[in-house]
Formats: C-alpha cells, sequence, structure tokens
C-alpha cells in the first residue's frame, strides 16, 4: 500500500497552539482537549507539500480543519464543498454547497485538494467518480486523505462505534463502508493516483487505543500518475 518517498521537509506545527486554537472556535474544546483535530493536522502537516497553494476541500462538515489548513499551513486560499451546510458562521475561508458529483470549478482551478473523514461514507460505487472529479479540478496537484483503515469486521465494528461518536454530535453522517489496504490502493489507481505517503498518529492512549487501536487512523498524500 505505501510508497515511501525521500523524506522532504515537514511543516511545523505547535501542537499547543493548535489545542489552543480549537478550544477558541469550540466551547466543547474548552473542557476536552481535541486531541484527535490536533493528532489528524499534525500528522496532515508530515505529509503536506503544498505550500502556497490554492486547496480544495471535498467533503468539509463544519468547515473547522479546512479553516486551521488555511491558518496553519501557509496556503493561499482554501475552498470547501459539501453536499448539505453545516459550516461554523465564523469562517473565513470560501465554502459552498454542491450536488456531491459534479464540482463547481473549471479544470485546473486548484493545486490541491484535500478529503477529509469522508470517503467511507461515499457509497463504493461512486468513490473513483469522485476522486476523478477532484483530480480534474485540481490538475495535476497531490490529494490529501484522512481515513480509516480497517482490517476486517472487528475493525468494522469499532470504527462504526467511532463514527457514531464523532460524527452524531455534529450531525454528521454515520453510515459507511471501511476500506482494507487494497482497497486504497485501488481506489488510488482507479483514478490515476499513486500513494505517495502515509502517515499514522497517536489518536488515542490507555484503554481507548487498546480498544480502538491508532492504526484505524491514516493521513495518505495521493500524488497524480502522469
Amino acid at each position: 500500500m505505501m510508497n515511501e518517498r525521500a523524506a522532504e521537509p515537514a511543516l511545523n506545527v505547535d501542537r499547543a497552539d493548535l489545542a489552543d486554537y480549537f478550544a477558541e472556535r469550540n466551547p466543547v474544546y474548552r473542557y476536552r482537549r481535541p486531541v484527535y483535530l490536533v493528532e489528524m493536522i499534525s500528522s496532515l502537516a508530515a505529509v503536506w507539500t503544498s505550500r502556497r497553494a490554492r486547496v480544495l476541500d471535498v467533503g468539509g462538515g463544519t468547515g473547522l480543519i479546512a479553516q486551521s489548513v488555511f491558518d496553519h499551513f501557509g496556503v493561499a486560499s482554501v475552498q470547501s464543498v459539501d453536499i448539505v451546510d453545516r459550516y461554523a458562521p465564523d469562517l473565513t475561508i470560501a465554502r459552498t454547497r454542491y450536488d456531491g458529483e459534479h464540482l463547481p470549478f473549471a479544470d485546473g482551478s486548484f493545486d490541491c485538494g484535500m478529503i477529509m473523514n469522508v470517503i467511507h461514507h461515499v457509497p463504493e460505487p461512486n468513490r473513483v467518480a469522485l476522486l476523478a472529479e477532484i483530480r480534474r479540478a485540481v490538475g495535476h496537484g497531490p490529494v490529501y486523505i484522512k481515513d480509516h483503515l480497517s482490517a476486517g469486521l472487528l475493525d468494522d465494528t469499532r470504527l462504526t462505534i467511532l463514527d457514531a461518536i464523532g460524527n452524531i454530535p455534529f450531525g454528521g453522517m454515520v453510515k459507511a463502508r471501511y476500506l482494507r489496504g487494497g482497497h486504497w490502493s485501488d481506489l488510488a489507481a482507479g483514478a490515476g493516483y499513486r500513494i505517495a505517503k502515509v502517515r499514522t498518529g497517536n489518536y488515542r492512549a490507555g484503554p481507548m487505543a487498546v480498544a480502538f487501536p491508532n492504526r484505524l487512523e491514516i493521513v495518505m498524500r495521493l500524488e497524480a500518475v502522469l
């Protein structure tokens, strides 16, 4: 599944600053540290190569992740799209609704794309088409994915529980089908990409990490096969 390239300079993000950042934007995180979000952004930074890029964020949800990328990654702009409008009211990034199939942008309008914890919610027959549509909008730029890696039915159950915990309070989708390792490689290849880098992280500790292993969480950078 993984094709590592030579070491590349990673972005530097301060975890304490990220925790404060999320706490300022969501009162929930003033009482419960946003460990998951901080780890997600830190892992994304570790695979990120798109400095000063025009970023397309697909399936943006509340928009908080896209906003944090804009505020911390030194990108030129972020445009977020989703099929429903659940965006937080105080965002400075551009955001809009779309039909879930056709992105309302011209070919090559962006330098890279990102799709965070979304693909496992997309019906399986539509996944390659979604990635291909993102590729149309970002040209030959990379696509950054945060999602899950399941090894079987037990992991599927674990991930269903995690999705319920993480999504229901924010009105997010719970229905999902999780991808195995080979599925990710096939999906990337089907849309003209290869998996260039994969990153896991320390999303949970102690008993939670035993019940829900950190290997379930992955961040990937896909690069176009020219």
